[in-house]
């Protein structure tokens, strides 16, 4: 059971898929709040500041998709994390998903335990990034030192070359949200500087040679994740 009461919005026009979420969560300790569709969901979410909102794709008045991308392009609500859940198993689908700035996606059917486990790691693992205050990142067996540029995977000490370590250091600060190219060229790279999606796709590959292939997943044609 979660030690802190989060707030967790359900967005879904299906009544039974409400109800049982909010059985699960409920049981869990979570607060939970629902809304029947997009546009619901946006004003609800206003109203109620969830800590996360787990929200359906296929609604009528405003998709998911639609509603996710509006609740992320609010400054007041840039913390918040959205996992969309969806029937559609489709590519492209989960694409758009993540495009729109969700921090997961979930095909239905739903497995509550499943959810219930991945809903917890992100409300607990994740860390939100508090600017350039935050030092050290402490994920699984890793520790990321921003100050000595260090990374320490269990006793094994590893040394990145600056903008590896750099990269390193912002996917670990959100542990499974996806950033996307575009994110990750503004994050790291001076204007003037031309730099393309290889580049990026380089230090990807030199950061998994050092750390190990299983922390950093690719979104097909979105970004880049850590995932632990």
């Amino acid at each position: 059971m979660t030690s802190i009461k989060q707030k967790i919005l359900i967005v879904d026009d299906e009544p039974d898929i409400r109800e049982l979420l909010q059985y699960y969560l409920k049981k869990e300790g979570y607060i939970v709040y629902t809304a029947e569709n997009g546009e619901e969901g946006i004003a609800e979410a206003i109203k109620c500041r969830p800590n996360l909102i787990i929200m359906d794709v296929m609604m009528p008045k405003m998709d998911g998709i639609e509603a996710c991308r509006v609740i992320k392009n609010m400054p007041e609500f840039k913390n918040i994390y959205v996992v969309i859940l969806s029937a559609r198993n489709e590519e492209y689908s989960e694409v758009a998903g993540f495009t729109a700035g969700a921090d997961d996606y979930i095909f239905k059917p739903l497995k509550p335990n499943a959810l219930l486990s991945r809903i917890d790691a992100i409300l607990k693992r994740r860390q939100e990034t508090k600017g350039p205050d935050v030092l050290t990142i402490e994920i699984s067996d890793l520790k990321i030192n921003r100050e000595t540029y260090l990374v320490h995977k269990g006793d094994n000490k590893l040394v990145f070359a600056k903008k590896e370590f750099e990269l390193l250091f912002l996917l670990a600060s959100k542990p499974g949200k996806v950033f996307t190219r575009e994110v990750i060229l503004k994050q790291l790279w001076d204007n003037t500087v031309v730099v393309t999606d290889r580049t990026i796709d380089v230090h990807i590959r030199k950061v998994r040679e050092k750390l190990g292939e299983e922390y950093i997943s690719t979104v097909k044609g979105v970004g880049y994740k850590f995932a632990v």
